[in-house]
């Protein structure tokens, strides 16, 4: 018999978790394929993993070992609350290179997909199929009942995931808020992966749902329910946790074989740094003009 390894790892804050992550992929990980391999690439490390950050916006939170800077995690988070969603492809344009999907669009508007059509003449852009607010459902759902089992959001579309080239890695995210004996709320999150890029996307990602459901979904049930909500812990589900072939040797250089002669310190920034939190929040404006550059270049 020869089984995927299914790897867990716990850790008190972000940065921790995602390095003891990496650390037991390395170490521990099976080598697979993939499809997206170029000829005389390595085979890629890969395992089932099961991650939980126990304190989500506990410092240390920001890892160093990974392929982007503070700019892109603030780009990464905007993009999130949909502040890229117009950037998706027409689906029935062949020629059309744009993005099939975003995990916002998802989201906010399941269901739903942009293609061109003709109305009275003219061709435009508009929404085809149905749109479920998942976000909407997500919030009220806690609101009126924080114990809900069923407070769930689904990235999947059989009908167009099945072909395209590149299908959400996202799956979905799971809500359930426990609450302490002081009258705080702690809501708990799941968030499941079908493939996730260790090296070169996992951070970004885990940073950026923190944020989300700090942003978009706790700040707004604590609006509603007039309750004050803290993240409680993120457990983190991919079904394939990998570094491909090509990434690893980045990977021994910027981490693996420096861990022994770096502090935790060194290896990592805190986002209560001043600083720090400077940089993230001056980087709105620059991806605000990104997107109006991207815009201006690509029309509908």
């Amino acid at each position: 018999m020869n089984n995927i390894p299914v790897l867990c790892v716990t850790g008190e804050s972000l940065a921790v978790t995602y390095e003891a992550a990496l650390v037991k992929l390395y170490k521990e990980g099976t080598r697979f394929k993939t499809q997206y391999d170029k000829p005389g690439d390595p085979l890629s490390l890969d395992c089932t993993l099961n991650a939980t950050v126990m304190n989500p916006e506990l410092d240390p939170m920001i890892h160093q070992a990974f392929p982007g800077g503070i700019d892109e995690l603030k780009e990464y988070v905007m993009e999130l609350k949909g502040f890229k969603d117009h950037w998706v492809k027409n689906m029935n344009d062949p020629d059309d290179t744009r993005w099939e999907y975003t995990y916002h669009g998802r989201l906010q508007r399941y269901g739903s997909w942009k293609e061109r059509v003709e109305e009275n003449g003219k061709m435009i852009r508009k929404d085809v199929g149905f749109q479920v607010d998942q976000v909407e459902h997500v919030i009220q759902k806690l609101v009126d009942q924080p114990y809900t089992r069923q407070a769930q959001m689904i990235t999947w579309m059989p009908n167009h995931d099945l072909q395209v080239y590149d299908p959400p890695c996202l799956q979905s995210l799971w809500y359930r808020i426990m609450e302490d004996e002081e009258g705080l709320q702690w809501l708990n999150c799941n968030i499941r992966f079908r493939s996730n890029d260790a090296w070169g996307a996992s951070f970004m990602n885990m940073f950026g749902f923190i944020r989300f459901n700090r942003e978009v979904i706790a700040d707004e049930v604590a609006r509603r329910s007039g309750k004050e909500v803290r993240l409680g812990r993120m457990n983190w589900q991919a079904d394939s946790y990998h570094i491909y072939g090509r990434d690893i040797a980045q990977a021994k250089a910027m981490l693996f074989d420096r861990i022994d002669t770096m502090s935790l310190e060194e290896r990592t920034f805190n986002f209560g740094d001043d600083f720090i939190r400077e940089m993230y929040e001056q980087a709105e404006q620059a991806t605000l003009m990104k997107i109006l550059k991207y815009d201006e270049e690509h029309a509908n």
